[in-house]
């Protein structure tokens, strides 16, 4: 059944919170602004008058109309020129706005919409048209402001996240001072030798670890451990497993036994990494694994046995510059229970040195995707023979950027180097 024009004109609107309601007539006719005023308080509008562009704009300083209806020709201000001024001052809510002409003509339309009027209606203004503009200029309003108020939502919260992000970030800086402060010594001389270490995570914080400990009396313990996966979790893990391998509280350190004489002494590497993997297995709930390398070295003879749980082999420069990498390899640490290891030795003579590193090294990848590999690591050691202590990583780390394009990995990168003397240095 169709319903009479009539009736649709004479229907009130039902108004729910933020919905558009202020309208602003804009007219210098007296009689005009009354017979719109009229229809439009009908409708529930709060409505407000004006006799001028001049007048109109007064009004919006002060309440924000969300429906403007204008006439177009007007002494002074023309109808245009408030649409104009009447957009630049409500950048920050949107008001509709009807302008109400004689024109139709296209090039006339195209300068209203130029101006940034939203509709036009032709005078004399129906009742029925009106009350259909309005409408529409509603639905458009109410769409507007519900995506403005979407786009609040989204910036609170990407505002929310961003200082989220600084708050963790801030988090991980510390995180990564405490990380790094596993290994307060970067460099120490034995007399018979010297140690020198390298930690570098890909990202704040990272799943390697380097080390050594005293292990009794002319004893050293070396190790090198690199965490799966990246991030807290895996530098948790290492925090953790420093505790293990403790080189201020030998009563903790795993790699120890207590003598009769309450001195220490080192435990087979073999057995120590075997005593790791029931301990994360049964005591740690965790799904990470970790690779580790663990020497026994003795400081007077040079003489080192060692055990390797899936790290890369440790390689071993001679006093001539020659390279040797070798090893059982073995099963990474964590993942499967009744594991045994094997034990494997080196001799180290004056001028030799041993380096152990994560295979962030050997598994870095240039811009074509093939890694360094052992290849390239010895290569790469042959050219840095005559660089020693602490300058060898800092060599080593320039190389690896030349040869990843860029001083980014996509990996922890850590690494250990003991350079024997031999006992008559000492002396």
């Amino acid at each position: 059944m169709n319903v009479p024009a009539q009736t649709i004109a004479d229907t009130p609107v039902s108004f729910e919170p933020d919905v558009p309601h202020r309208v602003l007539i804009v007219d210098d006719s007296r009689l005009q602004r009354r017979i719109l005023s009229s229809s439009v308080k009908r409708w529930g509008f709060e409505v407000y008058e004006a006799a001028s562009g001049e007048e109109a704009l007064d009004i919006c300083k002060t309440v924000s109309p969300d429906l403007v209806l204008s006439d177009w020709m007007m002494p002074g201000m023309n109808g245009l020129e408030f649409c104009d001024a009447f957009r630049k001052i409500t950048l920050d809510r949107y008001g509709y706005f009807i302008l109400l002409t004689s024109k139709s003509e296209k090039n006339e339309v195209a300068m209203g919409l130029e101006a940034g009027a939203d509709d036009f209606l032709t005078k004399p203004v129906d009742s029925n048209e009106l009350r259909a503009r309005i409408a529409a200029g509603e639905r458009i309003l109410r769409m507007q402001r519900e995506l403005t108020e979407k786009n609040r939502l989204i910036t609170d919260t990407l505002d929310e996240l961003q200082r989220l992000y600084d708050s963790l970030d801030n988090d991980l800086l510390e995180a990564k001072k405490l990380q790094q402060s596993l290994i307060p010594e970067r460099h120490k001389s034995f007399g018979t030798g010297d140690v020198s270490l390298m930690l570098r995570s890909s990202g704040h914080v990272g799943g390697d670890l380097v080390g050594f400990f005293p292990a009794g009396e002319g004893r050293l313990g070396l190790y090198s451990l690199d965490v799966s996966g990246h991030g807290i979790s895996s530098a948790l893990m290492t925090a953790r497993l420093a505790g293990y391998l403790s080189a201020s509280a030998p009563d903790q350190n795993v790699a120890l036994a207590k003598r009769e004489d309450d001195t220490y002494g080192f435990l087979p590497p073999e057995q120590v990494i075997e005593l790791l993997n029931d301990l994360v297995l049964d005591e740690m709930e965790t799904e990470h694994y970790f690779t580790l390398l663990l020497a026994d070295l003795d400081l007077t003879t040079g003489h080192i046995r060692m055990a390797q749980a899936g790290h890369p082999h440790p390689a071993i420069q001679r006093a001539d510059g020659s390279i040797e990498q070798d090893g059982p390899g073995g099963f990474p640490v964590g993942l499967m229970s009744g594991i045994s290891f094997t034990q494997f030795e080196a001799q180290l003579h004056p001028g030799d040195r041993i380096i152990l590193l994560s295979d962030g090294v050997t598994e870095c990848p240039a811009a074509d995707g093939m890694m360094l590999e052992e290849a390239g690591l010895a290569d790469m050691l042959t050219d840095l023979a005559d660089v020693k202590g602490p300058a060898l990583f800092e060599a080593m780390i320039w190389r690896l950027a030349e040869f990843a394009g860029g001083d980014t990995f996509p990996d922890d990168v850590s690494g250990l180097v003991f350079e024997y003397h031999g006992a008559d240095q000492a002396q």
